[in-house]
């Protein structure tokens, strides 16, 4: 399972390949092999290459629980074994990362640079020398080391955004929300959040700025990795605040509130920052 994970990004996916492989392992007459742990890696890694070259043959098929898109975290977990799995994950940036490769290229750095699998038996998977395997790893390596970089700069740039927004929401300061908001910035709600008094949709940067003088309840957190924010009164999550940012400003703000999108986000508030201006306004909307 952790290896077809991180070769996937999907535990559905992973689900599946592993599944392929117990039925090929039972097919099979495993006797004569004398270490059976790097027998079913190969035949697991085998399985999900094959799996890899059809997703690109299907580009719309997306990494699990939409790691690009809209609600981003691990689906909810019942076996012990999952959940070690997804407690071990590699995380949803790196994932990312892993999905710009080519399939040979994701084969080999995962076996080789995750779980120290040699080049030479690695080379029989991806159908290539040990040297030419190596440098598939080697080029996989730097890709990822490269965008990683990006991602780190890009984590800044939102975490200084992010602050800054909530600093001046506290402070009902609205120059300082205007500096910081694209001035085509949409503020979008769900449903659960309409409920609770927030409207559906807002646009302009004007408009949203005069709401987030009124979210001054919310305070700092990690969103699924990302720095947003998070409305918790009595402790318990209420609204979570997702933002996304462009090139120098934020572009949109989705105000989730559902409590089954809620119970999907990765989300760590920040203990030691205390609510903003609870006292002035008790929430979001």
């Amino acid at each position: 399972m952790a290896v077809a994970y991180r070769m996937l990004g999907s535990t559905s996916e992973a689900d599946d390949a592993v599944q392929e492989t117990w039925l090929r392992f039972s097919r099979s007459d495993s006797s004569a092999v004398d270490n059976l742990e790097s027998w079913l890696t190969r035949i697991v890694s085998r399985v999900c290459l094959t799996a890899l070259q059809e997703r690109r043959l299907r580009p719309e098929t997306p990494l699990e629980a939409g790691v690009k898109g809209a609600s981003i975290g691990p689906a909810p977990q019942t076996e012990p074994e999952r959940e070690a799995l997804l407690a071990d994950s590699i995380g949803v940036a790196l994932l990312v990362v892993l999905d710009t490769l080519a399939p040979a290229e994701r084969v080999a750095f995962v076996l080789h640079d995750m779980f120290a699998v040699p080049f030479d038996d690695i080379a029989p998977i991806v159908g290539r020398s040990p040297a030419a395997t190596r440098q598939l790893a080697s080029r996989a390596r730097r890709r990822v080391q490269g965008q990683g970089a990006l991602r780190d700069a890009d984590g800044i740039r939102q975490s200084r955004l992010v602050s800054a927004f909530l600093a001046a929401s506290r402070n009902g300061d609205f120059a300082a929300l205007l500096a910081v908001l694209d001035p085509d910035v949409v503020l979008r709600a769900d449903e659960a959040a309409v409920k609770m008094g927030t409207v559906p949709e807002i646009r302009g940067a004007k408009e949203v700025a005069a709401f987030a003088r009124r979210a001054s309840g919310a305070r700092p957190a990690l969103v699924n990795g990302l720095a947003g924010a998070v409305w918790m009164p009595g402790g318990r999550p209420r609204v979570v605040f997702r933002f996304t940012i462009g090139e120098a400003k934020i572009v949109g703000i989705d105000l989730i509130a559902d409590p089954k999108r809620l119970g999907e986000i990765d989300l760590v508030a920040d203990a030691t920052a205390a609510p903003a201006s609870s006292a002035r306004r008790s929430g979001p909307g």
